[in-house]
């Protein structure tokens, strides 16, 4: 369930506190440099280090990385073999430098439809970090925000059958429980490498509220610069939550007033 931590959504902070990436561009990166796609895939894994490193350094309390869709099982098989044995190396390269870092790795997804010794390894991952707390990095693997709903209304359900809660009662806040990232900050800003603006069903409901950015640059290019405009232009944005502008004015200003 949701913790008291986390439970208020409408956050004001300049700094996002939970980031969201479609990190989309690999493809195409290689395609420039007549390379097949794998060798960008490759090329992605250091945009993801130089990502991480530098949300760590400006205190982003988590990372949400879409890095395998559900819908990504129907790219070619040589493809999605060799993505595959991307993760198995860079599980067994990184996962300790990053326990060293303090980050907290957590898969999401269906894991089930990976090689056992994929899922062994991302379990030994998770067990190994989670006691860690500087920052919360979640990897979206066999992950569509459509089966995130699923999944949570089919947990929700399973309480009501078993009596835990009462099926009639089952709101928003109940429901929000169930969700994959349900324990992290909600999500503040959205952003998709590649030029493309669409979300392609990635944190369908925790997008209810965040800031949206779409970057041109390819995910291999993404770099802490890419990621400083983000949250420049975040930090310009005012996050009204339906309100107006005057109310978040009256509000700010009565805020200071009590401090």
């Amino acid at each position: 369930m949701t913790s008291e931590k986390h439970k208020v959504e409408n956050s004001t902070n300049k700094l996002p506190r939970h980031i969201a990436i479609v990190m989309d561009g690999n493809g195409r990166w290689a395609k420039q440099r007549r390379r097949p796609r794998t060798f960008g895939h490759r090329a992605g894994q250091k945009a993801v280090r130089a990502t991480i490193e530098a949300c760590l350094r400006r205190g982003i309390e988590a990372l949400t990385l879409f890095a395998f869709s559900s819908e990504n099982w129907q790219r070619p098989k040589d493809e999605v073999g060799a993505l595959m044995e991307l993760f198995l190396k860079a599980l067994d390269r990184e996962v300790d430098e990053l326990h060293g870092y303090g980050v907290r790795i957590r898969f999401i997804g269906e894991l089930a439809a990976f090689a056992p010794a994929l899922r062994e390894r991302m379990q030994t991952a998770m067990a190994k970090t989670s006691g860690n707390a500087k920052l919360a990095l979640n990897i979206a693997v066999n992950y569509g925000g459509r089966w995130d709903i699923a999944q949570a209304a089919r947990q929700a359900a399973q309480a009501a059958v078993r009596g835990e809660i009462d099926a009639a009662l089952i709101d928003e806040a109940r429901l929000a429980g169930h969700f994959a990232l349900a324990e992290l900050p909600p999500l503040d800003l959205f952003i998709r490498t590649g030029g493309e603006k669409r979300v392609s069903n990635f944190l369908l409901w925790q997008l209810a509220y965040a800031e949206l950015y779409f970057s041109d640059a390819l995910w291999p290019d993404f770099d802490a610069a890419h990621l400083d405009a983000a949250i420049a232009d975040f930090a310009g944005r005012e996050r009204r939550y339906g309100k107006t502008s005057a109310q978040m004015g009256t509000e700010k200003h009565g805020r200071e007033e009590e401090i």
